[in-house]
């Protein structure tokens, strides 16, 4: 992992410096709300329905040991005892006191966190793959190349005041487990066909009101050119993008107002401007980012392990090694997904307790690193086949061995109206009452792959648009209802749902997707996942099943 240095954390020390003169001044009432808002939403911090938010960013998704113990410690002291891990791989805190934020800010100074550009109309935290060097798919790590743009971005001046949001994401797998076709900026490593290792460029990628999947406008990018690249994309948003509609301020309106080739045609020309190359990443500077990252500690040890196959003597550990063990590039190695998505529990969760326990296991089992995953989910990413059986068996003392992973019941959901004055409706209950519908690992296993996910308002912080299964909360004259899409899917072939039809109250989600289901397993032909039997048989089956449910 990358380690601050003294400028990092001398920077760290005066933003939080400069922020607790201002918190001072807004409870002294010489700022007022409006004065406050943009200095408290440049440092992650919101106020809510019933609290002040505090968003910490997790770039890539990675935590040591120390930095997982110092949330824990913030969660106990300042919060309710847990936080809430989002799609953006950041924590949330929801029940923070304004006077409290200059000291927490503090805290997470001391093990190299922060909450700067958690938020605003800035470049957010940058997402990766959350298996990045620990799988053999990849062809580079791509968190080397997410901590460079960490680097150049953070208190970019010309950047700082965007006409939007912006997201970054970056994988160096086919498979992308970084969704990065729904990014307003989506980064694909490969290698072309002379092996010369590079960049896919997608831009216009988004969820919310207005769904688009990122064209390609750049088939490889040599990665020399990375930052230059990405500086020509934000000037010509920042040149063009709308700022007198906040619906229509995001990249994706202005590539598909231009068109991807006309985009691309802007980008190309700010790009070959003469001042553009000077900000390319140094060799020099490239190879102090990627020693960071260098592989360490691992033993040479057989590709099998007679403890593991063992233990799955055991059916509940069995069940675990199937669906939430995943193959190591190194021989002998695991990646252990950890689920937050007990059936009944609040998907995304993370108790102060949970959250030490993984600490100390990052620690003693996984050379002191653990991931987030954007579908809410933790991750020890270099675990020795022969201490599988012990980590399980720690994680469940805290109720984490929930072995769901890709299940019907590891559903994402947003927090909803439970906690966000932007909501329509709850999410949370909704989740809940789908798992309980399927808490029988027996029936999830026999469902299979299937992936829900639900938000509480158009802005898609669920990803809804992106499920197999998609749920959206609509108010209908204060009642909440539920709208249902099919076929999303954030995977390489990655595709929006599609609206089945009528809106379903919010007490018979549950039996809808109990009978979408139902006509899945009576559909399915061998090997299907639920996607693929959508894909074959089309909307019809499913909207038939659940229009008679709904009415």
């Amino acid at each position: 992992m990358y380690q601050y240095d003294a400028i990092d954390k001398e920077m760290l020390a005066d933003r939080v410096a400069e922020f607790r003169e201002q918190c001072e001044r807004r409870l002294s009432g010489d700022l007022t709300e409006d004065q406050f808002k943009r200095l408290r939403l440049m440092n992650g911090l919101y106020l809510q329905l019933h609290a002040y938010m505090l968003r910490v960013a997790i770039p890539y998704g990675a935590l040591s040991s120390a930095q997982l113990r110092k949330l824990a410690f913030i969660a106990r002291t300042y919060d309710k005892g847990y936080g809430h891990f989002t799609t953006r791989t950041n924590l949330q805190l929801h029940w923070i006191k304004l006077k409290d934020a200059p000291d927490i800010l503090e805290h997470l100074a001391e093990v190299g966190m922060h909450a700067i550009q958690t938020s605003g109309n800035d470049i957010r935290n940058i997402t990766a793959d959350p298996h990045a060097g620990a799988t053999a798919d990849e062809v580079d790590d791509p968190r080397i190349w997410v901590e460079a743009i960490r680097q150049w971005s953070t208190f970019h001046p010309e950047f700082s005041f965007l006409p939007r949001k912006f997201k970054i994401a970056v994988t160096a797998s086919p498979a992308d487990r970084a969704a990065t076709k729904v990014y307003d900026i989506g980064l694909r490593l490969h290698r072309n066909d002379a092996g010369e290792l590079g960049f896919e460029v997608l831009v216009g990628g988004g969820l919310g009101r207005t769904p688009y999947l990122g064209p390609v406008i750049r088939g490889h990018l040599p990665v020399r050119h990375l930052l230059s690249y990405l500086q020509a994309i934000l000037r010509v948003y920042n040149r063009h993008g709308r700022r007198d509609n906040i619906w229509k301020a995001r990249i994706k309106v202005l590539v598909a107002s231009l068109g991807a080739e006309g985009f691309g045609r802007e980008v190309e020309a700010e790009w070959e401007s003469a001042d553009n190359a000077q900000v390319d990443l140094p060799d020099l500077e490239l190879a102090r980012i990627r020693a960071a990252f260098t592989p360490r500690n691992f033993a040479t040890l057989p590709a099998t392990s007679a403890a593991f196959e063992a233990a799955k003597a055991d059916p509940a550990f069995a069940r675990f090694a199937r669906h939430n063990v995943k193959p190591h590039k190194i021989p002998g190695y695991a990646i252990v997904d950890i689920s937050l998505k007990k059936p009944g529990e609040t998907p995304g969760d993370c108790s102060a307790e949970q959250m030490e326990l993984l600490a100390n296991l990052g620690e003693r089992y996984s050379q002191d690193e653990i991931r987030v995953h954007y579908e809410q989910d933790l991750i020890l990413p270099h675990v020795m086949l022969d201490d599988v059986p012990a980590v399980w068996k720690a994680l469940g003392a805290e109720g984490l061995d929930t072995a769901n992973r890709g299940l019907i019941t590891d559903i994402i959901a947003c927090p909803g109206l439970d906690y966000c004055a932007l909501a329509n409706a709850r999410a949370i209950p909704i989740a809940q009452a789908i798992a309980k519908r399927f808490e029988d690992p027996a029936l999830a296993e026999r469902v299979g792959e299937l992936g829900i996910k639900i938000s509480g308002c158009i802005n898609a912080c669920g990803h809804h648009h992106i499920g197999a299964i998609g749920i959206l909360g609509v108010d209908k004259k204060g009642e909440e209802f539920y709208q249902l899409t099919l076929g999303g899917s954030a995977e390489a072939e990655a595709s929006l749902g599609q609206v089945l039809g009528p809106a379903v109250p919010a007490n018979r989600v549950a039996d809808a997707v109990d009978s979408m289901v139902e006509v899945y397993l009576r559909e399915r032909q061998e090997g299907e996942r639920f996607l693929d039997t959508y894909r074959r048989t089309g909307l019809a089956p499913f909207k038939e099943a659940v229009y008679a449910v709904a009415h």
